[in-house]
């Protein structure tokens, strides 16, 4: 527990957390502003942003914007924490404590996914208070925000986006642990999404199983399969296995990326 609170300590003071939780509420406020002011219809993106300040569909919105756009932040995320490990020295000096070092790096990944866990309390949160101010001055009914049977599904809908976000982190993670760089992790992650949306339209057997196709997937069905899944999806990504398929393979692809981490920690030769 010394370890994991120690991160969370080193991790909050980072500025990329604060960045990137910052660009995740811009990106959230500026949906609600949309949706809230569009009198486009549901086939376009402004008018999809209408769903955020429907409500009972506002909840299922939300979280599908989040799983949106935090899993690449997330990566990026994951790749800035570890690969300043190797850069700022942070790694040798717990090493030169007596840490183990696999102990170390998944415990450092614990701290950084309750990050992210923060992350969507924050978002949902403000999503949920900006959907019922936006309802309310567009005149639209607040009624559905008590629907009984959408709230009872939020809660496995967040465990799903969680560990969706959490998975895709792990990538980032693993890139700059492998790399011992911020920069290469961080420009893999974006290399390898942008390439599963170009590449899903031609290769949807393929990338499916790959992780942010995966990860996508994994979401809420319900986000997926509302009126604002195109945004919950992106543009080229596929999202062709079924929910409970995709988690599998979204778990595959964490196991995989933190034994990858502590693994190459273990055998690295740290000098300096």
């Amino acid at each position: 527990m010394r370890l994991f609170f120690s991160g969370l300590r080193k991790i909050g003071r980072r500025p990329v957390m604060w960045g990137l939780l910052g660009l995740l509420m811009f990106q959230l406020v500026a949906g609600l502003v949309v949706g809230a002011t569009t009198t486009e219809g549901p086939d376009t993106m402004a008018g999809q942003a209408r769903l955020l300040v429907s409500f009972p569909g506002a909840y299922d919105g939300i979280l599908a914007m989040f799983g949106r756009f935090a899993g690449l932040y997330a990566a990026l995320f994951g790749a800035a924490i570890a690969g300043s490990e190797w850069t700022w020295g942070t790694l040798k000096s717990a090493i030169a404590r007596g840490e183990s070092r696999a102990r170390y790096v998944t415990t450092l990944y614990g701290s950084i996914a309750t990050i992210i866990a923060l992350w969507l309390a924050i978002f949902f949160a403000v999503g949920a208070a900006g959907a019922v101010l936006a309802s309310t001055l567009s005149g639209a009914s607040t009624a559905g925000a008590s629907d009984a049977a959408t709230l009872g599904r939020l809660p496995e809908q967040f465990l799903r986006s969680w560990f969706a976000i959490v998975a895709q982190g792990a990538l980032g993670f693993a890139i700059a642990t492998l790399t011992r760089s911020q920069l290469a992790g961080v420009g893999v992650a974006i290399g390898l999404y942008l390439g599963e949306t170009v590449f899903g339209a031609f290769l949807p057997d393929v990338v499916q199983f790959l992780p942010f196709d995966a990860a996508a997937a994994a979401l809420s069905t319900a986000a997926r399969s509302g009126s604002f899944g195109s945004l919950a999806l992106g543009g080229g990504v596929s999202a062709g296995l079924g929910a409970d398929a995709a988690a599998i393979v979204v778990g595959a692809w964490l196991i995989g990326a933190l034994a990858v981490a502590g693994l190459v920690t273990e055998r690295a030769e740290i000098t300096g």
